[in-house]
């Protein structure tokens, strides 16, 4: 059974929506619904779910702004709104489906075939993973495996030399100019890094400790081996020196 979250402003809305899944549907089950957004960030952020149907146009914080403060989204996202101008914008932010109020019977049914095919995709994708992540830490310690466009990267320690946050997207700079974008938020990808060779420096930054060729105290930054400049927040600062 694939646990369903539903979130909208309206209650009406979510009663029907709840009808729906429970009463055409046995492969979906409704464990929660919130009509506040902070409500459903926090209660997400704890649980594990299988999807979320979301609304967009809500007070205080709308949909979008809900999806930017989840720790993460392995979930499969529904957007439902009554507005077609969201569409894009949706797919954007890793939607699988979007459906417009009153939504259809039809529809919804098509969704949950996409939902269940996430969910299947995700599932086998996971296991892989940590079977090769396992197998990795057990005969090289010394690689890091990255999840990214449907592939699994092995890194070096030697290879990164900073990480830096876009919002819910985090890109990894390495050796050689490359970059390497992943859909994790920075604090996930901080905790796959070692702590001896990497420190958060910045809200914004990750960097490899062994990375750095100067640090200018005058100006609060470091420069690294490829003199890239890297701001060193002031809360972090001290933490920082410590290191060394």
């Amino acid at each position: 059974m694939l646990r369903a979250v539903i979130v909208d402003d309206e209650p009406k809305a979510i009663q029907g929506l709840s009808w729906e899944l429970s009463n055409f549907n046995e492969d979906i089950e409704v464990i929660e619904t919130f009509t506040e957004a902070e409500k459903a960030i926090k209660y997400i952020n704890e649980n594990d779910i299988d999807c979320l149907f979301l609304d967009i146009e809500m007070p205080t914080m709308d949909g979008f702004q809900l999806l930017e403060k989840l720790d993460n989204k392995d979930f499969a996202i529904i957007i439902t709104t009554a507005y077609n101008e969201y569409a894009i914008k949706a797919l954007k932010n890793q939607a699988i489906d979007y459906l417009l109020k009153p939504i259809d019977s039809d529809d919804l049914e098509e969704t949950i075939g996409r939902i269940k095919l996430h969910h299947k995709k995700y599932n086998n994708t996971e296991k892989v993973e940590k079977i090769l992540s396992s197998f990795n830490k057990k005969f090289n310690r010394r690689k890091i495996t990255i999840n990214t466009d449907g592939k699994l990267v092995f890194l070096s320690e030697d290879e990164i030399l900073f990480v830096e946050s876009d919002g819910n997207y985090s890109t990894i700079h390495t050796s050689g100019n490359k970059k390497i974008v992943v859909t994790k938020k920075l604090k996930e990808i901080n905790s796959l890094l070692p702590e001896d060779h990497f420190f958060r420096i910045h809200n914004s930054y990750i960097i490899n400790l062994n990375k750095i060729k100067e640090f200018l105290k005058s100006d609060g930054y470091v420069v690294l081996e490829n003199n890239h400049k890297i701001p060193v927040s002031r809360q972090r600062k001290s933490d920082f020196l410590e290191k060394f």
